[in-house]
């Protein structure tokens, strides 16, 4: 199984050698958890969604980097906000900012996180330096 150099808290690192055996073996259990989670909100999200609005979602997503404490619904609803208002991105892509909105308050944290995760990661990974916004939608 390949191994994985991952930076945790104390304070997981605690967790993980309370509710596991191991510290490796709770984060053997709790890393393909998290991205099969991941990958479900994705597919549920993007049924939800326009293509139009998720081109905005991406855009609004572009030179930003995602820290932990940022996972809330109120950061991704705070993120298109300022794209939408100063950048008009949505306009870009020709979607409503206030039905994009109303869909976005719906959300959870986790499905807001997954969605955030998602849309950074059109940006940063060298995977889709060449790929279109359409295309990552197609693939993703």
């Amino acid at each position: 199984m390949p191994q994985v150099a991952a930076r945790i808290t104390t304070n997981h690192e605690q967790w993980l050698k309370e509710f596991f055996k191991t510290k490796s073996a709770g984060a053997e259990f709790i890393l393909p958890w998290a991205v099969d989670t991941f990958f479900r909100a994705i597919n549920n999200l993007k049924s939800m969604f326009s293509t139009a609005e998720l081109k905005t979602i991406i855009e609004a997503h572009r030179d930003i980097r995602l820290l932990p404490d940022q996972s809330r619904v109120a950061y991704l609803q705070l993120r298109l906000q300022d794209a939408c208002e100063l950048d008009l991105v949505h306009t870009k892509h020709g979607s409503s900012y206030s039905t994009l909105e109303a869909k976005i308050k719906k959300l959870d944290d986790t499905q807001a996180t997954a969605l955030m995760i998602w849309a950074t990661a059109y940006w940063v990974s060298k995977e889709y330096e060449n790929v279109s916004i359409d295309d990552y939608l197609k693939i993703h």
